[in-house]
């Protein structure tokens, strides 16, 4: 993962500037409910492929930011491999920004892990086993419709 984020706001930012920006947004309203939602997204061209991941950052009932992520990888040979590489992605993003918020413990959030599977299409017969990864880790996760964060925020800049 590049260690370049972007904000449609604030820019470019680093990680950790990206971190801080969440970290301030939660601590001017800290009785606020907040959740922070990360997921992948990738589009495939003829050689390499374009993976986004976003970090959004919702305060319930009060609209949200988000900041996303770039990298690009060799192309990968299957659906099956691209999708679980989105999947863990968006989980080792998520482990990074968990740990970075653990100085932050009077912060109330939840955190969410948004895959770019679901009930219709070709990666229906993947759910089971990317979403069993994920809550075996401990994190929750939710895919589409639901998962916006991937199939809708990422998505649109892949």
């Amino acid at each position: 993962m590049s260690g370049l984020f972007h904000n449609p706001t604030v820019g470019q930012l680093t990680f950790n500037e990206a971190i801080a920006s969440i970290t301030a947004e939660m601590e001017k309203d800290p009785k606020a409910h907040y959740e922070i939602l990360i997921g992948t997204d990738s589009s495939s061209g003829p050689q390499d492929v374009d993976f986004v991941s976003a970090i959004v950052i919702h305060k319930l009932g009060k609209g949200g930011r988000y900041f996303w992520t770039r990298t690009r990888k060799k192309q990968v040979p299957s659906l099956r491999q691209k999708i679980w590489r989105e999947a863990w992605m968006s989980f080792e993003l998520a482990q990074r920004v968990l740990e970075a918020l653990t100085s932050f413990s009077l912060l109330q959030f939840n955190l969410e892990i948004h895959v770019d599977i679901g009930e219709n299409g070709r990666t229906k017969e993947m759910i089971d086993e990317v979403v069993g990864m994920i809550i075996g880790s401990g994190l929750a996760v939710r895919i589409k419709p639901q998962a916006y964060a991937a199939s809708s925020v990422a998505d649109k800049y892949t």
